[in-house]
Order: structure tokens, then sequence, then C-alpha cells
């Protein structure tokens, strides 16, 4: 299935759910409204002439100074017709909040997960959205652009023993 198909077929059936779509290098990727997310998805997946059934990869994105300023991008496959597609789904910043895919992908658990936990993304309708990475009580997501970086001094031999004597180690 060529991409200009692939896209004439969603249009169809989603009319105003694409709000732009490009192609690079071959692979069609299409940026969605919020709301036409999750049936999109679902419509990729079921639909017999398209069977997108693999989720390849599922990341947030942190656009700092853009509006919106998160994004969700899905990589999904059809495994019958060895073709490939990009959705782009964006959030705001005060809310980061966009549908999961978790009922539809059972390997979008994870992946949800890792972007709620790293980004702040909420995914509404997740079975268990905690986090994964990170210390439960760790205040902040450490991905955003705006989270405070740490800075922390390079031990050299010529001072190495300064830097150790204030560093906290594991105990044997």
């Amino acid at each position: 299935m060529d991409n200009q198909t692939l896209l004439n077929r969603i249009t169809s059936r989603f009319p105003d759910a694409i709000v732009e779509s490009t192609e690079f290098r071959g692979d069609l990727s299409l940026s969605v409204r919020p709301e036409h997310y999750l049936a999109l998805a679902q419509f990729l997946r079921d639909d017999p002439a398209l069977r997108y059934t693999f989720l390849e990869n599922l990341c947030g994105v942190d656009y700092l100074g853009r509006t919106p300023r998160f994004e969700v991008v899905v990589h999904l496959v059809s495994m019958q017709h060895l073709h490939r597609v990009c959705l782009k789904v964006g959030a705001p910043e005060e809310h980061p909040h966009v549908p999961s895919l978790t009922p539809l992908f059972a390997t979008a658990n994870y992946q949800e997960r890792e972007a709620y936990d790293l980004l702040g993304i909420v995914f509404d309708g997740h079975p268990s959205l905690t986090r994964i990475l990170m210390p439960d009580d760790w205040l902040g997501h450490p991905q955003r652009k705006d989270h405070p970086l740490v800075e922390e001094e390079i031990a050299f031999t010529f001072n190495q023993e300064q830097i150790y004597a204030h560093k906290p180690f594991a105990k044997q």
C-alpha cells in the first residue's frame, strides 16, 4: 500500500482528524487531532485492508516554547503490507493529556509509562500509570527541557581525593 492510498483511506473515514501529513524517506507521518487519535489508531489496526497490528514505538517529545509543547509519537507497522505509519498527537503544557493506546496495543503499556515518568504526559485510560524508571519520590520529570540540570565535577588524578571525599558511594 502506498502512502497516498493510505492517506485517502484515512481522510475518507476521518475527514477532520489529520492536521498535517508529511512524507520523509518513504514513511508517512500524520499529525492527528487528539479527539480522533484513539479512533484512528483502532481503525488502522482493525481495518482488514490496513492491519497496522504492531506498535513499534511510542515516545514523548518536549518542544519547549511551542504550542502544543508536548507531542506523543507512535510508529505503527503493518506486517501484512510491510508498511509503516507515524502518528503524532500534541498535548498542551498546562494539562498534557492524551488517550492511552494500551487497550489497543499491549506494548503501549510500558512505553506510555516511560513517557509519563520522564515527561509528565498523562495517558487517559491507562490501566496503571505509575513511574517506571524514576523513584516514586522523585519530583518532576527529568526529560523536560526546563528540568534543572545537575552538574558534577569530573574526577581527575589531581582532584580525585577531594571529589570522592564528598561523594556518596554504595556500601560493600
